[in-house]
C-alpha cells in the first residue's frame, strides 16, 4: 500500500447519490438541517442521520447548534473547491439537454460563498486584465491598485486580513472549465453585489439572478478585454 492521503475514503463519501445529493445541496453556502437534507436526498431522516455522521467523520460537513436545532454546512471552502472541480468532469457525461434553469446557473451561480458561472469568470478575467490581481502558478496576490479597487467597491480590507481565510483563491469553475475568485475577497465581492441591489439569489437553486441595471453595473466595473456588453 502507497503512502499519502486516502483518496479512495473521501471519494467513497461523496460517491454514495444520497451523500452526493446532501452535499450539492450546502453548495448555496447555507446550512441545512438534517430533515432538509434527507428531503433533498431522498432518504428517511434515519438513513440521513447515519449519512451525515460519515460525512462529518470525513470533514466534510461540520454541524452547528442553535437552540434545539442542528445545521449542517461544508466543513470548509476546500470542499467546496473540490465539488466544483468533480461538477466540471461529471458535467461531460451528461446525456440529457440543458434546460433555461442551467442556462441561468451557467450565467451565474453561487459557489459556497463566492460568484460562480460565465459572470464569475469574467469578473476574476478583468481583476486579472487590469492588474488588480496576479496569478503565480496556482496563488493568487492582489495589487496595490487592486487594493485600491477594492476600497473603492466598498470592500474592508483590513477585516479581510484580519480574518484566518485566504483572500484570494482559484477555484475551476465547472460549467466554463476556466478559474473564478474564491477567498474571503470573492465572498466579499459577492456580498458587496448583493448589498448594492444588481443581484439576488434564487431561492430555488444556486443561480445569481442580475438585475437589468445590476448587469449594467456588473460590466461597468468588470469589462472584458473587449469591452462592456
Amino acid at each position: 500500500m502507497k503512502e499519502g492521503p486516502d483518496i479512495s475514503h473521501v471519494a467513497a463519501l461523496i460517491g454514495d447519490p444520497a451523500r452526493a445529493n446532501m452535499l450539492m445541496a450546502l453548495m448555496n453556502g447555507k446550512a441545512l438541517t438534517a430533515s432538509e437534507l434527507a428531503a433533498e436526498a431522498g432518504v428517511t431522516a434515519q438513513t440521513a442521520s447515519g449519512h451525515l455522521a460519515k460525512l462529518q467523520q470525513g470533514d466534510l460537513v461540520q454541524v452547528r447548534k442553535q437552540g434545539r436545532h442542528k445545521y449542517f454546512a461544508l466543513a470548509n471552502a476546500d470542499v467546496a473547491a473540490a465539488l466544483e472541480g468533480l461538477m466540471g468532469l461529471a458535467a461531460g457525461q451528461l446525456r440529457t439537454r440543458t434546460g433555461p434553469k442551467d442556462a441561468a446557473m451557467r450565467e451565474a451561480r453561487v459557489c459556497y460563498n463566492h460568484l460562480a458561472g460565465r459572470r464569475g469568470v469574467q469578473m476574476f478575467a478583468s481583476l486579472l486584465a487590469r492588474d488588480y490581481l496576479r496569478e503565480n502558478g496556482e496563488a493568487i496576490a492582489m495589487t496595490t491598485a487592486g487594493a485600491g479597487f477594492a476600497g473603492d467597491f466598498g470592500i474592508d480590507l483590513d477585516a479581510l486580513h484580519a480574518a484566518r481565510a485566504p483572500l484570494c483563491r482559484s477555484c475551476l469553475d465547472w460549467s466554463e472549465r476556466r478559474t473564478h475568485l474564491a477567498g474571503s475577497l470573492g465572498r466579499a465581492l459577492l456580498t458587496r453585489m448583493e448589498d448594492l441591489g444588481w443581484l439576488r439569489h434564487d431561492p430555488k437553486s444556486r443561480a445569481i439572478l442580475f438585475s437589468d441595471t445590476g448587469l449594467v453595473a456588473f460590466d461597468a466595473a468588470f469589462p472584458t478585454e473587449k469591452g462592456t456588453r
